[in-house]
């Protein structure tokens, strides 16, 4: 008896086309294998110079710091797939630092209290944000410029620029604690990773958003509440800056206005590293937090090689800058190649 092939010529692999050739072209054509084999030469490279750059206390200072750039950057990302973009996360995560710290020493509220009352006014300001760019097609960027400004100026005004002390030790306890060696905050970060993840790629209102990243007209047409994804992003991007906010004051023990500043280049940096295009649809959670971990591989790493702080930003600027350009030529690359 004949046993015929099911598989139809599109699925059917290129004929004289070696294994190891396609195995290469798949990869080439993800994103995220690029950032995470980055991320591999990075640590091993930065290791074999800096001999306490692998040490138990440096990896988890780089967990701390992994949980503030990751979960902005997590949120950043839902924004970007849908076309957007969010410049006040940094402010916005100063300001929540404030105004918990605000809430709990000066007015006297519990902890917890302070912590949800916070994160319900971040969910506020990204409702704000939605509701600009969807009913009055107000440009995100100008939108979420403006809060930036204000979040800045009202993290000066209720502190009359002096850090806010005697905040509870709940904080610290949430920033500082370990289960097992793993910090605290770096728990957070793969909790923000996986709930992403699932929405993103396991869920329809996850298609959705994609789906409004990549053509929001057909989206509409389509039958997908436009305006409530786009609006969902920004809520969920507002709250996450909330999150940081309450991170960062434990691990300082105090709340400091100057806190947040050039976090927002941080996030879109490692959102656009991690494979996710600016003109939104494209791009993965698991390439979004491999992008997280290089930045902070890289920026950890130039202290440990004593290299001036003052080029990080240098670094990250060319990070970004390569990211960027690297995107571009493979998607025309392989654009050409399909056509």
């Amino acid at each position: 008896m004949t046993v015929q092939s099911t598989l139809t010529p599109e699925e059917a692999p290129p004929r004289g086309q070696p294994a190891a050739a396609r195995l290469l072209r798949k990869l080439a054509e993800s994103p995220e294998a690029g950032v995470i084999v980055a991320c591999v030469l990075v640590f091993a490279i930065i290791a074999a110079n800096a001999p306490t750059y692998t040490s138990v206390g440096n990896l988890q200072v780089m967990g701390r710091d992994l949980a503030q750039v990751g979960i902005l950057a997590v949120g950043e990302s839902v924004v970007i797939l849908t076309g957007g973009i969010d410049l006040s996360v940094g402010a916005l995560a100063g300001l929540a630092g404030i105004l918990t710290a605000w809430f709990n020493v000066n007015q006297g509220l519990p902890a917890p209290v302070a912590i949800v009352l916070t994160l319900v006014i971040c969910a506020g300001v990204g409702l704000w944000h939605g509701t600009m760019v969807t009913r009055l097609n107000v440009p995100p960027f100008v939108i979420t410029l403006v809060t930036y400004t204000v979040a800045q100026g009202l993290a000066l005004a209720i502190t009359t620029g002096t850090p806010i002390n005697g905040i509870d030790p709940l904080f610290s306890n949430l920033s500082q604690y370990y289960i097992g060696r793993v910090p605290v905050p770096a728990l957070f970060f793969l909790g923000a990773v996986a709930i992403a993840w699932f929405a993103l790629e396991r869920t329809y209102v996850g298609r959705q958003i994609y789906a409004v990243g990549g053509n929001r007209e057909a989206a509409r047409l389509a039958g997908i509440p436009v305006a409530r994804r786009v609006t969902s992003a920004y809520v969920s991007s507002a709250v996450l800056a909330g999150v940081v906010g309450v991170l960062v004051i434990g691990r300082m023990n105090v709340a400091d206005p100057s806190v947040g500043s050039g976090w927002e280049l941080t996030a879109i940096a490692a959102a656009v590293v991690g494979g996710v295009s600016l003109f939104g649809g494209e791009g993965r959670m698991v390439g979004i937090a491999a992008g997280a971990i290089l930045l902070e591989f890289i920026a950890n790493g130039l202290l440990a090689l004593h290299v001036n702080t003052y080029y990080q930003t240098v670094v990250q600027g060319a990070v970004l800058g390569a990211a960027i350009l690297l995107d571009r030529l493979r998607a025309r690359f392989f654009g050409r190649i399909q056509r």
